[in-house]
């Protein structure tokens, strides 16, 4: 059975869906102002496997990720940039769904953007007030006042005793308290805003998921799941608002992927230490980056750094090395026999909270005995596990032989006719320029195989 940690019991638990064989999951998605970066790409990538398990596992799975097309951030930046809203999202929309293909994650189900959801956020906040959880500040704000829902910090393990205001809490005299947070803010001057029953204004960051997840989903569902960084407190205020509202259990398992982490600090833009999607497929193949994030387990820190991605680089050239062995036929079907022990380990793996590490590691050990048997039985089972996750999809030869976009590097021409020149030099019998062929080559990142069937090249 599989086994998922819970973020909000602080333990792993057996998955029961709440709907025999269906599986309903929302992911907060992506704030549309900027380019994605490799957090984001890590949020991408790790439920992308998420929603790819849970189907390959038999559930009928329904996978909602949201678009937040406005915030302060967006407002702000379209002023900067001189341009419209609709105009700043709509490109960075584009830009998102472009990185996200590049790294093969499969569209979600429903991708619910929060300016289509604002009457259903309306309606959510006048439940709150009418269930004596929100209510409206001297500024025009409607807060949700904190001390009077019962369960608030279940999930992050705070209490409000310990909570200070100015620690991931907005200071604002208007509030009754400085925990509260806001639920619809009154319209400010040169912003958008929508009509409501308590003005005019633009909702709050928070209500948006908790209007589309229950709009899409229903009141009570799966897994909820998202970055660490989200726990506490736009994931504490989603509980406290759907539950205070809808007087129901929100979600039954949360579930939070690691931080990634560059010189031992968290990657974010605040810091200025953050690479974008973009920048890092200009030097890396965007499999390999793929490969990079499922190596690690998604709880786990993920630790950048070019050597580690060189380093995913080679262990995914030795997976697609193996399938090469069989022959560009053999290897190109796919199959899954789960009585194969490998198999078995696999699934175990995954079934055990998604343990990708250890899923590789079998993968790793099929391709030792692809190598070993030459089988094209073998080969079709490599692919079709790691098709599992997203990876091993192409010809061999197309990954081996691909550069990033921002190498100047010798032409597939330029190889092959340098290749034509060392056949026939040996032909000829001068095995010195032969060898200074080969060594050119090298030096160029080019690396020359012999075999029977002639003389194939791959890129270092």
């Amino acid at each position: 059975m599989l086994k998922i940690y819970n973020s909000l019991t602080r333990e792993k638990q057996d998955f029961v869906p709440i709907i025999p064989g269906s599986a309903r999951m929302y992911v907060c998605g992506m704030t549309v102002y900027d380019y994605c970066h490799l957090g984001h790409a890590r949020v991408l990538v790790v439920f992308d496997m998420v929603q790819r398990w849970l189907r390959a596992s038999g559930l009928q799975v329904t996978y909602v990720r949201n678009i937040t097309d406005i915030d302060d951030k967006i407002i702000m930046r379209a002023v900067e940039n001189k341009q419209s809203i609709a105009e700043l999202t709509a490109r960075f929309i584009t830009f998102m769904n472009e990185d996200a293909a590049a790294l093969g994650v499969e569209p979600p189900d429903h991708e619910p953007r929060a300016t289509a959801y604002v009457p259903q956020m309306l309606d959510l906040i006048g439940q709150l007030e009418k269930n004596g959880l929100a209510y409206q500040a001297a500024d025009g704000d409607v807060n949700f006042s904190v001390r009077k829902f019962a369960g608030y910090g279940k999930l992050s393990g705070k209490s409000i005793d310990d909570l200070r205001a100015g620690e991931r809490v907005e200071v604002d005299t208007a509030k009754e308290d400085p925990l509260d947070f806001v639920l619809w803010k009154h319209a400010r001057d040169n912003e958008p805003f929508w009509p409501s029953p308590w003005g005019n204004g633009r909702p709050g960051w928070h209500i948006e998921c908790s209007a589309m997840s229950s709009d899409l989903l229903g009141k009570h569902f799966d897994i909820h799941g998202g970055g660490q960084d989200l726990q506490f407190p736009h994931h504490e205020n989603e509980i406290a608002q759907s539950e205070g509202a809808h007087l129901c259990r929100f979600v039954n398992y949360w579930m939070h992927n690691g931080f990634v982490r560059v010189a031992d600090e968290k990657m974010s833009k605040s810091l200025g230490n953050f690479f974008t999607i973009r920048e890092i497929l200009k030097n890396y193949d965007a499999e390999v980056v793929r490969f990079f994030i499922l190596r690690a387990h998604y709880r786990s820190p993920l630790n950048y750094s070019d050597s580690h991605l060189d380093d995913a680089r080679q262990a995914l050239t030795r997976l697609y090395t193996a399938l090469k062995s069989v022959g560009a036929a053999d290897a190109g079907a796919s199959s899954v026999d789960w009585d194969e022990p490998h198999a078995q380990r696999f699934r175990q793996a995954m079934d055990d909270d998604f343990n990708t590490p250890e899923a590789c590691a079998a993968l790793f050990d099929l391709a030792a005995e692809l190598n070993r048997r030459k089988s094209p039985a073998v080969a079709g089972q490599l692919r079709g596990l790691a098709g599992l996750l997203g990876l091993l999809t192409r010809d061999p030869q197309i990954f081996l032989q691909a550069a990033p976009s921002n190498e100047t590097t010798d032409s597939v021409a330029h190889i092959e006719a340098r290749i034509a020149e060392r056949i026939a030099a040996k032909k000829n019998k001068d095995y010195a320029a032969a060898d200074r062929i080969r060594a050119d080559l090298l030096a160029a990142g080019i690396v020359l195989e012999d075999s029977s069937a002639g003389t194939t090249w791959r890129r270092s």
